[in-house]
């Protein structure tokens, strides 16, 4: 059975600061995908697994 893939959006008017903290520990098990964007153009696609 395939897995069923969630994904979760984030819109940010102004940042505070120039860092972003993802807190993995509250996370699922499973493979993520972390994509960075600007103006609708791609800049960093990253994956990562939470065992």
């Amino acid at each position: 059975m395939p897995q069923k893939k969630i994904t979760y959006e984030s819109k940010i008017e102004q940042l505070p600061f120039n860092k972003i903290y993802i807190n993995v520990k509250n996370m699922e098990k499973g493979d993520y995908e972390l994509n960075i964007i600007n103006q609708n153009k791609l800049i960093k696609k990253t994956t990562f697994k939470k065992k």
